[in-house]
């Protein structure tokens, strides 16, 4: 027991069921039911998934010790580790990296996506474990930073489905993580309660409380108190490019025209962000912009979020994650009375609720794998069947929002083609985020608003203002043939020809890239 772990654990019992992880080991069987803590890769527990992880290694375990495993989003590199040992079953909600990636779409794993808000209230019903005999999670590992008095849990810099994991979980095993500094006081914490007696969330701003720093359970469930010196490892951010700044600045141009017509405040509503460079660009854009006093009730902060707290244009921010890079951690903790000041974690329930997204008015901005030229999103699956990450918690946001924007390149590039893959498509090959769900579709070629538009509108203003230029002439083309079929047809509401919908992705299975030659091209 080093003496950090013994500071930091301040309810003594829990001491005494002191283990190192491979004395875990025993604890876990084939086909178990596991909660992990964590979300978008930073709160996870690591020691106790990298020593069964050693273990299946070193005794050949690949597809013998498997596990039906349910984190808030995506965990940490062990994750990965554990799909390339075939260790992962059945896993929800979310994931990222190319080896769950590879377990699912080669049919090794059994992946489903549900929304971030619904998920863990689902758990607590029961759905997801309704083939088991006891009905609840055999263990929940969680990460935590410190333990109270009580034996309640201070997460670390995630709080994701933790709470909801902990209250349906046979037994619990805590890692508590001494090489990262406490997160006491960080966190705001809801406790599940299931209808028909749950209250009404009472948060009217981004930094209202209910002052529950830790979560509490039951002491007589944790079976062992594992030491972790392991921090969460997160990539480098992807930096911005051109097209991300151009996205970033059509979007702020269109913000600050909602100022000037009345529609927002000078200070705008609460941002809602998603992960990636695009998400970073509008951030940093927004930032170097004239908004003040500015707050955010979203899912993840990431790096870029620091400078807007640093230059004083953010008041204040919700988040259920602050997903970091190592430079990132470094700065909150060097800054911490600053930070943590503005800064709330809550759990995922509480950052994704569509009720507290609508009180708020939340400004929703998310990156879709594809939109069609009527609306539609798609967000989690290539050419309609390669699952990327899961759908996470765009949609909760964007059905929601006052402002749901979907913001993407024009065109992705392919093998043999730098604008082969258009990102604005005739009909999506999977929907995620329906037409009637979002306002703003924003690329770096320009910005469709598409509010009080019907889809004979909305279509011509998406090809004309977002389409790369590559693909005007054919998505118009598309348009038309659809305009004159449907005029015969009396379908002229949203105009399609079924047989032509999907042949720029049939063109890119066969051809690698989503330029055709004709449109009466046979497949």
């Amino acid at each position: 027991m080093s003496a950090l772990l013994k500071q930091r654990v301040r309810y003594a019992p829990y001491l005494d069921k002191l283990r190192t992880p491979e004395q875990c080991i025993e604890l876990f069987k084939h086909g178990q039911y596991l909660g992990w803590s964590g979300f978008t890769g930073v709160g996870a527990p690591k020691v106790i998934p990298t020593a069964l992880a050693q273990h299946v290694e070193d005794n050949n375990l690949q597809g013998k010790l498997g596990f039906n495993l349910f984190v808030g989003a995506s965990a940490g590199p062990e994750e990965s580790r554990w799909a390339e040992n075939s260790m992962i079953l059945r896993r929800a909600p979310h994931q990222v990296g190319k080896p769950i990636q590879k377990a699912i779409n080669d049919g090794r794993t059994l992946f489903f996506d549900k929304h971030l808000s619904m998920f863990p209230q689902d758990l607590t019903y029961g759905y997801y474990t309704r083939f088991k005999e006891n009905d609840l999670l055999d263990f929940t590992i969680i990460e935590a930073t410190a333990i109270t008095e009580d034996g309640s849990i201070v997460p670390g810099p995630a709080v994701g489905g933790s709470p909801e994991m902990l209250s349906v979980s046979d037994k619990i095993i805590i890692e508590v993580n001494t090489a990262t500094p406490s997160f006491e006081g960080l966190h705001d914490i809801d406790l599940p309660v299931n209808p028909p007696h749950r209250q009404p969330y009472p948060y009217t701003s981004a930094s209202h409380k209910n002052g529950r720093v830790a979560i509490p359970v039951d002491p007589s469930k944790v079976v062992a108190v594992v030491e972790s010196t392991t921090r969460d490892k997160v990539p480098p951010n992807t930096p911005s490019d051109a097209t991300s700044r151009a996205i970033a600045g059509h979007l702020i141009d269109f913000l600050n025209q909602e100022v000037k017509y009345g529609r927002l405040p000078e200070n705008l509503h609460p941002l809602q962000s998603g992960i990636g460079n695009i998400a970073n660009a509008v951030i940093e854009g927004l930032a170097d912009a004239s908004f003040k006093n500015l707050t955010v009730w979203t899912e993840v902060l990431q790096d870029s979020f620091l400078d807007f707290f640093e230059n004083g244009a953010l008041d204040y921010a919700t988040a259920t994650s602050i997903r970091l890079s190592e430079d990132g951690f470094e700065r909150l903790f060097a800054n911490w009375d600053l930070f943590s000041q503005k800064l709330c974690l809550r759990s995922q329930v509480v950052s994704n609720s569509p009720e507290i997204i609508r009180r708020l008015g939340v400004i929703a901005m998310n990156t879709p794998v594809e939109v069609d030229i009527y609306g539609h999103a798609n967000s989690t699956n290539v050419n309609g069947s390669r699952m990327l990450n899961g759908l996470g918690g765009s949609a909760d946001f964007l059905r929601n929002a006052k402002l749901s924007i979907m913001h993407t390149p024009s065109a992705r590039p392919s093998k043999t083609d730098k604008t082969g893959i258009s990102c604005i498509v005739p009909f999506v090959s999977h929907v995620d985020q329906t037409e009637h769900d979002l306002d703003i579709i924003v690329t770096d070629v320009g910005l469709a608003d598409l509010r009080g538009l019907a889809p004979k509108e909305r279509a011509v203003t998406i090809i004309k203002n977002c389409a790369h230029p590559d693909y005007v002439p054919q998505l118009l083309d598309y348009y038309d043939r659809a305009l004159f079929y449907a005029t015969k047809k009396k379908t002229l509401h949203e105009p399609h020809i079924l047989r032509d919908a999907l042949k720029m992705h049939l063109n890119f299975e066969d051809f690698g890239t989503m330029k055709i030659d004709s449109w009466d091209k046979k497949f």
